[in-house]
């Protein structure tokens, strides 16, 4: 396992005194690749968060301008960026925010011909792209290819959370066999939303990696704050499910356990 420099010792000095974490979750976080989908004021402030914990490499995925409506919620975006690829400035902000972690940008979507490749190259994703179509791609492939997906999702003022461990937890299409309709131009979205809902999936992304803590399994977390109330929902894997069920096409020949799915490493 990597060792940490005496500045990543400092750095990391108050979320090292944490009970259950220590060096050695830290240790586990600068050995950890996390791919981050959607780079906007989800993922892109998820990214940040993973940023200033530690997480030694982050692979950020992200096509599109960045556009003057983001701004209210984009956190590592800049106004004299506007037209420019966003997934670039978020890369830069990153980097000069923790110059000790790597970050990679891509300047794509999630596609049936890059996702295979960016989720085996990472030890775990973060879903928060803005729509179903690259979602589902990501869960299959994490699904495939037996990596942990933490996925969240907001519209307005609701929000849910849960984390995708294969052969463990239901997958994406266990929770939606039926997709939800996003417009995923004209959704409407509060930047103090996007960043709570951030800030739970980094969260949930440091548990599954050091293991200091325990993430949602099999449970979905809804919100909405509108009302402040926060509830968990018991979650359920279907047996039948195209996706992770007993007659997807990757069908595992034994179920995993949730110890060698945390702790990436």
């Amino acid at each position: 396992m990597i060792d940490l420099t005496p500045t990543e010792l400092e750095r990391y000095r108050r979320q090292i005194m944490l009970p259950n974490f220590g060096e050695l979750a830290q240790k586990r976080l600068k050995s950890a690749t996390v791919l981050v989908t959607g780079v906007g004021g989800l993922g892109g402030t998820a990214a940040l968060y993973l940023a200033v914990a530690g997480v030694g490499r982050l692979i950020l995925v992200r096509g599109g301008d960045l556009r003057l409506d983001d701004m209210n919620r984009q956190v590592l975006m800049a106004d004299d960026w506007v037209g420019k690829p966003r997934v670039f400035k978020a890369k830069e902000t990153l980097e000069a925010i923790n110059p000790d972690i790597k970050v990679d940008a891509i300047f794509d979507y999630i596609t049936p011909e890059n996702v295979d490749s960016l989720v085996q190259s990472a030890d775990m994703a973060l879903d928060c792209a803005h729509n179903f179509t690259e979602r589902d791609l990501l869960n299959e492939a994490c699904v495939r290819h037996r990596k942990p997906m933490v996925e969240s999702a907001m519209d307005g003022m609701e929000a849910y959370l849960t984390t995708i461990i294969p052969g463990v937890t239901p997958c994406l299409s266990c929770l939606f066999p039926e997709k939800p309709v996003w417009d995923k131009r004209a959704f409407s979205v509060l930047g103090a939303v996007s960043g709570t809902l951030a800030c739970l999936t980094a969260l949930e992304a440091v548990k599954l990696i050091t293991g200091f803590s325990q993430p949602l399994l099999s449970q979905l977390l809804t919100i909405d704050l509108n009302r402040m109330e926060f509830a968990k929902r018991r979650s359920h894997r279907d047996r039948e499910c195209p996706v992770c069920g007993n007659n997807a096409p990757w069908r595992y020949s034994s179920p995993q356990s949730v110890e060698t799915t945390t702790n990436c490493k």
